[in-house]
């Protein structure tokens, strides 16, 4: 059973309204691009290059696509600029393709001796981090699966009472120690609690701040290897939670978040208020980590599990 279900015309519609800052500046941007040109030339792909790079798609990424564009214009010889549209979207589809994104929708592994499936998730204070675990978990509620949350993001004001909110709002159990507990104990306690009592999934809250990449990296470490002794593998997955909106700044994020540990997942937040959804582009590209989710709006239901059709076809308006 797949966590998010099929993608339904109910699911497309939001994600074309929460995209819907991000293509009017991206499609308008194109648009003047090819105006009063017949072909795809030099000047042409300047202006597409421009276009990228202010769409927060990245400049390596934006480089790799101009390329490849490049390379189609000198095999077909010629390319008009009504054609741009078409292989800049296969460019942007095959990039993501590349990226092991998939448009899959996502379950829930089974483990070894009915154990759960740990997601530990991390992510800078503001990103919209426990929103996300508090969708998640309705989501996957809504699948009928067990489900239990660790508030190990212990050092941040409100950060386990804000935790505590959104287990009481979805109805799933909550694990906490209170402020200033080790996130480690926390995390331990958790998955001890979770496993007695069947749960399918549990998602750990963590780390939220980056004030020093070793101290992030040895407390992840810890929580890691702690968890590992409860539930053999944990944490299955290790997701990171970025701010769409932050643009470039959310790459830099990323940048350190994976040097500090091992980041297999991506959700990218807060879409819907703004024009930057080019990021999700750059950030797969040069992160070469998989974007699993998306938020494109307020409600339990908005976030999305990614599927790179839908994504593309969005941005281009179709």
């Amino acid at each position: 059973m797949a966590l998010f279900g099929l993608f339904s015309k109910d699911k497309k519609k939001k994600l074309d309204e929460g995209l819907e800052k991000t293509k009017e500046s991206f499609l308008s941007k194109l648009t003047r691009t090819v105006v009063g040109n017949s072909k795809v030339d030099d000047d042409v792909l300047d202006e597409l290059e421009e276009v990228l790079i202010t769409s927060d798609v990245g400049v390596q990424t934006t480089l790799k696509i101009i390329e490849r564009i490049e390379e189609r214009v000198a095999k077909n010889k010629y390319v008009n600029t009504s054609e741009l549209q078409t292989v800049l979207r296969d460019e942007i589809a095959g990039l993501l393709e590349e990226n092991n994104t998939s448009d899959i929708e996502y379950d829930i592994p089974t483990h070894e001796n009915g154990n759960p499936h740990v997601i530990m998730v991390v992510g800078v204070n503001g990103v919209g981090k426990t929103t996300t675990i508090g969708k998640l978990a309705y989501q996957f509620k809504e699948m009928g699966k067990q489900v239990y949350l660790g508030a190990a993001d212990t050092f941040r004001a409100a950060a386990v009472d804000q935790l505590i909110i959104w287990s009481e709002r979805v109805g799933v159990p909550i694990v906490e120690q209170g402020m200033q507990a080790d996130p480690a104990s926390v995390a331990y306690e958790t998955l001890q609690v979770a496993k007695s009592k069947n749960a399918d999934v549990v998602i750990i809250d963590t780390a939220g701040r980056l004030h020093n990449k070793v101290n992030l990296m040895n407390e992840l470490t810890k929580i890691k290897r702690v968890m590992e002794k409860v539930v053999p593998g944990a944490p299955h997955e290790i997701l990171l939670v970025l701010d769409g909106s932050t643009g470039q700044n959310a790459f830099e994020q990323a940048k350190q978040f994976s040097a500090a540990t091992e980041i297999n997942a991506l959700a990218i937040t807060k879409l819907d208020g703004t024009a930057k959804g080019g990021v999700v582009i750059g950030i797969s590209d040069q992160m070469k980590i998989p974007v699993k989710y998306i938020g494109v709006g307020e409600q339990m239901k908005d976030l999305q599990a990614f599927n790179k059709q839908a994504f593309v076809n969005s941005l281009f308006g179709e």
